[in-house]
């Protein structure tokens, strides 16, 4: 069987039992023979495990077995697919990357997002982490005349509004984040360097709303307000992951509004996003941050004049 094949059994049986919650072997082959994959043919119970070893392997999704509920399976770190996980990722890529490709005779009425893989860099980039090897990037920031040269330990990368960035450590202990789409020019050297053992990704941007770092900004809590169908926006595709819902307001008037809560930092990005929704948002708390979006928007009606 061809790796293309493969892949897609993969995720159909990702897919099938995270869905499911909990779900038997003769219930996935009810599901299973369903599909034009099986081509009829049931899915045996060699093929079952060896197909979830490799899931194991590839992806890092471990698929258990509970004996004492009737020997049903589950997804047993389920919470990688919820979070801004490698693995979420890929499986989504993936799943998405493999209906759209069996629907080609439909490609001019599906409509896609352009996601840079900023090739060579970030190969580069990956294969120095990987090697545990310092790079240097030849960077230029916007509005600046001239790029800078930086030799920095690569931590770790994040794809953020379809861009991959890069967040680097110096050798004075200070971290700082590249944007790949204004690298002139990256290189691996022949430099080793160690990882901090206490560094996590994820908790180094647990404050964060997306890349902005280093401007001294401290987290708090930021209530918004989030009016008529805006709710169900944010309630879908939650800003940030402290996101929890306070109230809920429906009146007759068409008054209706919902305030949501956060714990983060309110940088310039967080500024943006919320300025970004217009009228559908109200800052409540900090009133600091209220003040500025109110004067943000009274200066972009003074544009409009």
């Amino acid at each position: 069987m061809n790796t293309p094949t493969l892949f897609k059994e993969y995720i159909w049986l990702v897919n099938t039992i995270y869905h499911a919650g909990r779900i038997s072997l003769v219930d996935i082959n009810k599901r299973w023979v369903r599909t034009d994959m099986s081509g009829g043919v049931s899915l045996s119970r060699t093929t079952f495990n060896r197909h979830k070893d490799a899931i194991e392997d590839i992806f890092g999704i471990y698929i258990d077995c509970d004996r004492r509920d009737g020997y049903r399976y589950y997804i047993g770190n389920e919470e990688v697919l919820r979070e801004d996980s490698v693995q979420n990722w890929m499986l989504s890529t993936l799943t998405v990357n493999n209906l759209v490709g069996e629907s080609m005779s439909l490609q001019h009425r599906i409509l896609l997002e352009n996601i840079p893989s900023d090739g060579d860099n970030l190969e580069v980039v990956v294969k120095a982490m990987k090697e545990s090897k310092r790079v240097t990037v030849c960077y230029r920031r916007y509005q600046a005349t001239e790029a800078k040269t930086f030799t920095l330990s690569p931590y770790c990368i994040k794809l953020f509004r379809q861009r991959w960035y890069l967040l680097g450590k110096f050798d004075d202990g200070g971290f700082a984040i590249f944007s790949f789409d204004r690298m002139e020019d990256i290189s691996m050297t022949d430099e080793s360097f160690k990882m901090d053992k206490d560094f996590s990704a994820t908790d180094f941007f647990s404050e964060c709303y997306g890349v902005v770092i280093g401007d001294g900004t401290q987290a708090e809590r930021i209530v918004i307000r989030a009016y008529g169908r805006e709710k169900y926006y944010l309630r879908d595709l939650p800003m940030h992951h402290t996101q929890k819902e306070l109230v809920s307001l429906n009146t007759s008037g068409g008054n209706d509004y919902t305030d949501f809560e956060f714990f983060m930092r309110p940088t310039a990005d967080v500024k943006a996003q919320i300025m970004s929704r217009g009228a559908w948002q109200k800052v409540l708390q900090p009133a600091w941050l209220a003040d500025e979006i109110r004067e943000w928007h009274e200066q972009a009606i003074k544009n409009y004049n």
